[in-house]
């Protein structure tokens, strides 16, 4: 099969597209020929060596994409020709996947390949972000940060969904109208005064704010209302900064963390979780913008288009 390797860790220069072998189902594993694939941040930093990867080189990336089962491997839950969509499966980057299949979810006729690969990583998170970090309600004022991008769109989405009101922070006036248009009541931009704008549009503050930037979190933490909460799920920014402490005990301010990886502990919540994203789709609810789209041998482009913060929607590397 063909494959996306990295032979050693770098720049996009060092990805090359290879014949390599075929992956060898063990107990428990489908084999899913691959029809759509995610790019991820992740992806990069796997590239470039800050994180580790698994195997030996040439190493295989990626864990998010939808297919097709071609060998079933005696495992009851699927047969041949099942569509199907995961989140947390190594080596993706390739024709040919052995998916564990407690980690496949099955891929209704109503969502596209392109969408399933689309949504797992991002709309997983978004799921949990909304339903379990924060129980977001009606009515509760929402500040999303780098609303303009993957995740910020669709949280934006949900949090609508929802019965929130949102402000949206974006890097740039382009992404103010990506913002308000999936349906932000307010966006404003890191170059303006935001944390004046938001006190002013939200006076008694935030009752949540969704940072993934980590750098912004002090002025987070100072345009949530008494007893609010801030829910940090990245670092986009490089590092985190709190601030004064005293305002995060001055405000009963909670604090807490979210990894998409500590609510995809079995088949069941997958499923589960998956429904509830597919529903919304379904109902027009929630909206996935169109993807920007590389063939997987164009896996260099790809990395290099992710790295220019050119895109606002997902990127996708077809076989």
């Amino acid at each position: 099969m063909k494959a996306l390797t990295i032979p050693r860790f770098g720049s996009p220069d060092v990805l090359q597209y290879q014949e390599v072998k075929n992956p060898v189902l063990k107990t428990g594993e489908i084999m899913v020929q691959m029809n759509a694939i995610g790019l991820n941040f992740a992806d990069l930093m796997r590239r470039n060596g800050t994180y580790s990867m698994r195997g030996a080189a040439p190493y295989i990336n990626g864990y998010e994409g939808a297919g097709v089962v071609v060998d079933s491997n005696h495992c009851e839950d699927f047969k041949t020709g099942d569509r199907v969509a995961f989140a947390d499966v190594p080596f993706a980057n390739a024709e040919l996947v052995a998916v564990p299949s407690t980690h496949a979810i099955p891929l209704p006729e109503s969502i596209s390949f392109e969408t399933g690969a689309a949504i797992m990583l991002q709309g997983l998170t978004v799921q949990y972000l909304a339903s379990d970090s924060h129980k977001i309600a009606p009515n509760e004022n929402v500040l999303i940060h780098a609303a303009a991008g993957g995740v910020g769109q669709l949280l934006t989405q949900v949090a609508r969904v929802k019965g929130a009101n949102v402000i949206a922070l974006v890097s740039n006036e382009l992404k103010k109208e990506i913002a308000l248009s999936m349906g932000a009541h307010f966006a404003f931009s890191y170059e303006d005064d935001w944390e004046s704008n938001i006190k002013e549009v939200f006076p008694n503050g935030a009752d949540v704010v969704y940072d993934s930037v980590g750098s912004t979190t002090g002025k987070s933490i100072a345009v949530t209302r008494i007893r609010g909460q801030v829910v940090l799920y990245g670092l986009a920014g490089g590092k985190l900064e709190l601030g004064d402490p005293l305002s995060i005990i001055g405000k009963s301010i909670t604090i807490t963390g979210g990894d998409l990886w500590d609510y995809l502990i079995s088949k069941r919540e997958r499923i589960n979780r998956a429904t509830e994203l597919f529903n919304w789709i379904n109902s027009g609810k929630v909206k996935i913008s169109p993807p920007t789209v590389f063939k997987l041998s164009e896996g260099r482009q790809a990395h290099e288009f992710m790295e220019s913060r050119k895109s606002t929607g997902k990127i996708l590397l077809i076989p």
